[in-house]
């Protein structure tokens, strides 16, 4: 393990995994950072959110909320606009999942593999793998990590259907379980699948316990 404290970038799409960022996932990863004795600060961006839903209907509701309002609920108000990030003041950045990274990160829900990232995520992961730095991506995130850089390895659990979609881009995919993580050591990217399947928390747990660590040693150049 690495002597010094290390700094994660933690970027969180929401509030809730059908619109906003998948909570379980969320929190497990900031639970991770803290118990390997590292630090994390967590970002959001913020814009309006995509879509609202009904967590007990699934129902589009008509009121607005905000992408870093919402993100606050999980980061204890411990948050900054995405715009503050700056890659110069972190060793890692990590994406949990849930839909509103498809919807409020990018545009995958309603594109595809012809999705839009947004600016200052696109920012973010470019200035990261510039310069060396890991970035971890869980659930639907590597979406962007693909879409992003292209030319890289990732999981999107054994989504078939999404497989295709970047393989025709030069992206490598990668099957496994919940537990499982994949590791694409030249780009310095770790991916994990979590609710991609239908999992349990603790196999969730162990995939982020894995992908926390296994970031951590590539800054000891392991």
């Amino acid at each position: 393990m690495s002597q010094k404290v290390l700094r994660f970038a933690v970027i969180l799409a929401g509030c809730g995994n059908k619109d906003g960022a998948e909570i379980h996932e969320s929190v497990l990863t900031l639970l991770s950072i803290d118990r390997a004795g590292h630090q994390y600060q967590c970002f959001a961006p913020d814009v309006p959110q995509a879509r609202v839903l009904n967590f007990l209907t699934n129902a589009e509701m008509s009121e607005k909320r905000n992408v870093l309002l919402e993100a606050a609920r999980i980061a204890r108000s411990k948050i900054k606009p995405l715009s503050d990030f700056h890659q110069e003041d972190f060793d890692i950045l990590v994406m949990p999942g849930g839909n509103g990274v498809a919807y409020n990160l990018c545009t995958f829900a309603l594109d595809g593999d012809r999705m839009a990232v947004l600016a200052e995520v696109e920012s973010a992961v470019r200035a990261m793998h510039k310069a060396g730095k890991p970035i971890g991506a869980l659930c639907i995130s590597p979406v962007i990590i693909a879409h992003v850089l292209k030319q890289v390895s990732v999981t999107f659990g054994k989504d078939e259907k999404i497989n295709a979609m970047f393989q025709k881009s030069g992206t490598k995919t990668v099957n496994t379980d919940a537990r499982g993580i994949v590791v694409d050591q030249k780009n310095k990217i770790v991916t994990t699948p979590c609710y991609m399947l239908d999992a349990r928390i603790s196999e969730i747990s162990e995939g982020i316990e894995k992908l926390i660590q296994q970031l951590i040693k590539m800054v000891d150049g392991a």
